[in-house]
């Protein structure tokens, strides 16, 4: 097996350089044109016939187990060199580009997520220890991506800009307008708006750890009367809301059920209403999830392309009003979360073990070279029933950001 991986590698790596200590001890150097170098040292020959057979799920695994090893470098270093490469013609044509195309055939399988099954991929990954959260994201515990104008933003300030810039797309511009918030999290985003815009929110959410931190923020913050937080799956919602809002939880619907999505959101949005969606998304169309993410991180779970997104919208009979893309914000909020994470590692340890560390860090690295190095990004679509919703020109969201900013200087 060593043979075919030392083939896949030779037509893998065309960008940078990829040195590998084989269990033997013996070292080989595979390079290309100018760009990102690692080293990596393998100890098996087990490891060996795992990454020839199944190299999307089995490096991740190697790594947690210890049988893939960083030398004089970290797990992101070797992964950018990987990562960078995969875009390549030469990688589309091997056997990691085989099993992508025969995954995406199989991913309507993969991600057939109803109510019962929803309950439990959220809770997989959402139900661990709060602790480990607050380690490593903001204060407010957002946990999707940040906005960043600049480039040059501290975490919290990114997120709460995050937070301002999809409140100017919501249009919140009287008091009391009743919002509904799917996929609440921690509750950050309904806190923000009933407190700095008067919202009446409802955040729903399918975690009991996330339900429980938001319900505490609320009448912590004496907000109990604005905010309410249910458990709750999107598909039983009735009730009507002046504005929708979305963040991060989209990924989680599954292919098969965007139709089914956006009915909900037509069926509980004022005529006149608002809607927004904030998702991560792909440039390069319809693909798969990484095995090791769906298997560790998030079952169930998919980036989508416009391409599969928007002719559902279309099919329910809303209108897309504005899409805006996030191309690096994602990386930057990303590269933040790996260096917090690493600075609390020793805590994160304590809370979990050794295994549960790498597997994160594998998750963080590799996500961060998915927005940096491949084709993703995040999205943001505002949605309405009725076109004459919203003024004319978008001036309105420019000016509801720069009142917000001129109230966190005064605070």
């Amino acid at each position: 097996m060593r043979a075919a991986l030392d083939l896949i590698l030779r037509r893998l790596i065309v960008l940078g350089r990829l040195t590998v200590r084989w269990p033997d001890g013996s070292i080989t150097t595979y390079a290309g044109e100018k760009g990102p170098e690692a080293v990596m040292a393998i100890a098996d020959a087990a490891t060996i016939r795992r990454l020839v057979v199944n190299p999307s799920l089995a490096l991740g695994e190697a790594y947690m187990d210890g049988t893939l090893t960083p030398v004089d470098c970290g797990i992101y270093d070797v992964l950018e060199v990987l990562m960078t490469n995969l875009g390549s013609q030469t990688a589309r044509v091997s056997l990691i580009g085989l099993r992508d195309g025969l995954g995406r055939i199989t991913r309507r399988f993969a991600q057939f997520n109803p109510a019962s099954r929803a309950r439990r991929n959220v809770a997989h990954h959402y139900d661990l220890n709060g602790r480990l959260y607050s380690l490593f994201l903001d204060r407010d515990r957002q946990y999707s991506c940040a906005y960043f104008p600049n480039g040059d933003e501290t975490l919290e300030e990114a997120q709460l800009k995050k937070k301002h810039h999809i409140a100017a797309k919501l249009r919140l511009d009287r008091p009391d307008l009743s919002v509904l918030d799917i996929g609440c999290g921690w509750g950050g985003m309904a806190l923000t708006l009933a407190r700095d815009y008067g919202a009446r929110v409802t955040g729903i959410t399918l975690s009991t750890e996330q339900l429980a931190e938001a319900q505490a923020r609320a009448a912590a913050e004496g907000l109990a009367d604005r905010v309410s937080f249910e458990l709750m799956d999107y598909r039983a919602l009735h009730a009507t809301f002046d504005r929708i809002v979305s963040v991060g939880m989209f990924e989680h619907v599954g292919v098969g059920f965007y139709d089914q999505f956006f009915r909900v959101v037509k069926r509980c949005l004022a005529q006149d209403g608002v809607a927004l969606i904030h998702a991560i998304g792909r440039f390069d169309g319809p693909a798969r999830t990484n095995p090791w993410l769906a298997k560790y991180i998030f079952p169930g779970g998919y980036s989508p392309s416009l391409s599969e997104v928007l002719p559902a919208v279309e099919r329910v009979g809303l209108c897309s009003t504005d899409i805006e893309i996030l191309r690096l914000h994602y990386a930057l909020t990303l590269r933040q979360w790996r260096r917090r994470f690493a600075a609390n590692r020793d805590a994160i340890q304590g809370l979990y073990d050794e295994r549960f560390c790498r597997m994160f860090e594998f998750y963080l690295a590799g996500s961060e070279l998915a927005f940096r190095r491949q084709d993703h990004m995040n999205f943001q679509l505002q949605l309405v029933r009725e076109q004459a919703a919203l003024p004319l020109a978008r001036d309105y969201m420019a000016e509801a950001e720069r009142v917000a900013a001129r109230q966190e200087i005064r605070a």
